[in-house]
């Protein structure tokens, strides 16, 4: 009798690990893919700068709201349908981004975009912990981001392209493509990695149950507040740099994609360190030596923008110290979030995600109403948030083992 073959992937296979960094690559697919066409938008469709860089932090808040759902829910119907769901969720409102006509139906498409994403990215990091323990998981991650960091790295060059070539509305129909071809993939090669169902029936007060137990934890309360630090100086990069590097420095939309390319290799950097510092110096020990470089490239940032050395380099060569510590930083930080917690892992990843982009989401609302005033804001926010960061993790994390 023939049998049709299992095609599903396998834990610790590389197809594996790039399925899954790419559902978690949703996120800086959808957002760096359009910003070399940031200030084309706002000329297009008749509004400000402020009003525009709203598309963003509409992004981060349905995020924010998806991170709610996805995750108690996934714990109790497992991950791969919920993926489904939130992947068709996310290829209709794409496509509402693509043919709108105003501002304000595109930040409220943009908000649906991310309700839709969030499903991906949170299951694709409860997946880990589903399949991995330990530092191994954090080692995972890691990996998933080092491949992860493509995306950013030729979104926006791929971004300035068609903004040249088609206009800005051509972003999203690149994002719906992608978004379809995920769904597939997952459909066809994605196993259900959830071994035991939770039995209790899904309602509001059962999901704010289980946020409180999470919240109960000292240590994932420090874990999920460097996540949002983490993140919120980087969403300040990613909300002000297109406008920042080609109205100050004067680039044009592809110069623009390529120099932000050098901050992803940073990223990339970052993770690469991460999966040969994880095994000698555990995760703690990997998120200090991160938190030093959040610090750094803020400050170094400042430092030479203060100086006025005139090159674009002074933003995106600090940017890239920064975003290596992002790198070292956050996939230790969400491994080491979950592992406590097995049985909730998609709650755990959840409410770490909606304070890592509500925080991000908020941060980057009051920096967005200020940049116009000066485009020394964006080293002053990011300079503050990585001091935050390293204040947080030694008289935090470092007190909590003492």
């Amino acid at each position: 009798r023939f049998t049709q073959p299992d095609m599903h992937l396998r834990p610790d296979t590389l197809g594996m690990t790039a399925l899954l960094a790419m559902l978690t690559a949703l996120g800086p697919l959808s957002t760096d893919l359009y910003l070399p066409s940031l200030p084309a938008m706002a000329a297009s469709l008749a509004t400000t700068e402020a009003k525009v860089q709203l598309t963003l932090s509409a992004y981060l808040v349905g995020f924010a709201a998806g991170q709610i759902v996805y995750g108690p829910v996934s714990d109790h119907w497992g991950r791969k349908p919920v993926i489904l769901t939130g992947l068709l969720i996310f290829c209709l409102a794409s496509l509402a981004c693509a043919f709108t006509a105003s501002i304000d139906t595109l930040i409220v498409a943009r908000f649906m975009q991310a309700l839709g994403a969030a499903g991906p990215i949170v299951l694709g990091r409860a997946i880990v912990r589903d399949l991995y323990d330990g530092s191994r998981a954090g080692k995972e991650l890691s990996r998933m981001g080092m491949l992860m960091g493509i995306v950013p790295a030729i979104a926006p060059v791929l971004g300035g392209l068609l903004e040249t070539a088609f206009g800005w509305r051509s972003a999203f129909w690149a994002i719906l493509t992608c978004g379809f071809c995920l769904m597939l993939a997952v459909t066809i090669l994605l196993p259900e990695s959830l071994r035991e169902r939770r039995a209790e029936p899904i309602s509001v007060s059962s999901i704010l149950k289980g946020f409180a137990i999470l919240l109960q934890h000292r240590r994932y309360r420090l874990y999920i507040g460097l996540s949002g630090l983490t993140y919120a100086g980087l969403f300040c990069f990613i909300s002000g740099s297109s406008f920042v590097l080609q109205q100050s420095y004067g680039l044009t939309p592809l110069a623009f994609g390529l120099s932000f390319g050098l901050s992803v290799l940073g990223f990339i950097t970052g993770t690469i360190l991460a999966q040969r510092l994880v095994d000698s110096r555990g995760l703690d020990g990997t998120i200090a030596l991160g938190v030093v470089f959040l610090a750094l490239g803020g400050c170094l940032m400042l430092l030479l923008m203060l100086v006025g050395t005139g090159s674009s380099l002074e933003v995106t060569l600090s940017m890239a110290f920064y975003t290596a510590g992002v790198g070292l930083v956050l996939p230790q930080v969400n491994a080491s979030a979950m592992l406590p917690f097995p049985d909730r892992a998609g709650a755990a990843s959840s409410l770490q995600g909606l304070v890592q982009m509500g925080f991000a989401a908020l941060v980057g609302s009051i920096f967005g109403s200020l940049l116009h005033l000066s485009p020394l804001l964006l080293p002053l926010f990011m300079a503050c948030i990585g001091l935050l960061a390293c204040v947080l993790y030694w008289t935090g994390l470092r007190r909590s083992t003492s």
